[in-house]
């Protein structure tokens, strides 16, 4: 449900429908949930199912936090549940400043949270199954893990990092600054002196679209690197997992999964440029981003698991738990 939400938040930005809706927690004076569905018309039906799909998200997340502490008896997941209420709680509220203070900044930090508190349900996910509990028994190499870890948690935190720059470029609300790939305004290295830009400017007045500021030209250049740096990462990253953790099956598809989805994201966002950001497209951009970080942040969950055991941590499997190998699973 929240990769869904992140889906539709984003259809809103792409669309530039956020203020479709101008008050809040109302809808047009109505109760937001006996808003008649024949005004659902236009940028109102995007805005309005996104608030719709956030309450549902926020009810959910009420039963799952209430749940974890009556159901589970670790409590450090228990506070885990309670944190993940806080959050949406806290993205309730800067959804509605959004709109009411019609500030971009909120909309990024929005953008922010969302994905954060996607990786933290998708860790919860993790924590709460079987599978967590015997993965201390898993036959590894376990002086390899500590640096697969590392690799694995800069890689997540590189992704969360991308996320943001794209969530800045977004909410400018702006045609994109370089609308060619792999070049970037006719060049590998993009000219933004100020001769550069007039000729740039002028070129993009011939054909309706925004001017652009040397900053919009390098936001969009950071993260093209960086999405760069990220594909040789995860591809190496899921090369020493073959190496170093040949046995551990779950791990090995994890990261094969992992470097299947950064080409499928290096095309989504090589689409997004060379359709000027069509929604759609720009969108599954950012759904598909989503589901990266979520792989991320379970194979740094995985790998720090193991890791505790090389640095001499015990396994705590606790009570109940199975006995059988996941190298296997």
């Amino acid at each position: 449900m929240t990769i869904l939400l992140i889906c539709s938040g984003g259809m809103v930005t792409s669309k530039n429908v956020g203020l479709a809706v101008p008050d809040w927690p109302t809808t047009f004076g109505y109760n937001m949930f006996l808003f008649p569905v024949s005004k659902w018309v236009g940028g109102i039906l995007f805005e309005h199912t996104h608030r719709l799909m956030g309450s549902v998200v926020g009810f959910l997340t009420i039963i799952l936090a209430v749940w974890l502490w009556l159901s589970e008896d670790r409590q450090w997941v228990r506070n885990l549940g309670v944190i993940a209420l806080g959050g949406v709680i806290l993205q309730g509220i800067l959804g509605g400043l959004r709109v009411t203070m019609m500030k971009d900044e909120i909309g990024i930090f929005h953008a922010c949270i969302a994905q954060a508190f996607l990786g933290l349900l998708v860790f919860i996910a993790l924590v709460t199954t079987s599978f967590w509990r015997a993965i201390s028994n898993a036959t590894v190499n376990l002086k390899e893990f500590p640096p697969l870890k590392s690799l694995a948690i800069a890689i997540t935190i590189a992704i969360y990092v991308q996320l943001a720059l794209g969530a800045t470029m977004r909410h400018q609300h702006r045609d994109l600054a370089i609308l060619d790939f792999p070049t970037a305004n006719g060049a590998w290295i993009p000219g933004t002196g100020a001769a550069a830009l007039a000729k740039i400017n002028a070129w993009r007045d011939t054909r309706g679209l925004s001017n652009v500021t040397a900053f919009q030209i390098w936001l969009q250049m950071a993260h093209r690197f960086l999405a760069l740096i990220i594909a040789i990462a995860v591809i190496a990253f899921c090369i020493r997992v073959g190496r170093d953790a040949p046995r551990f099956a779950a791990l090995k598809r994890l990261s094969i999964f992992w470097v299947t989805l950064v080409g499928c994201q290096i095309a989504l966002g090589a689409w997004t440029i060379w359709s000027n950001k069509a929604a759609d497209v720009a969108t599954a951009h950012v759904a598909l981003g989503a589901v990266m970080l979520s792989f991320g942040v379970s194979i740094s969950a995985i790998c720090w698991r193991i890791s505790q055991r090389a640095l001499g941590y015990p396994a705590a499997a606790g009570p109940g738990a199975p006995h059988s190998d996941p190298v296997r699973a």
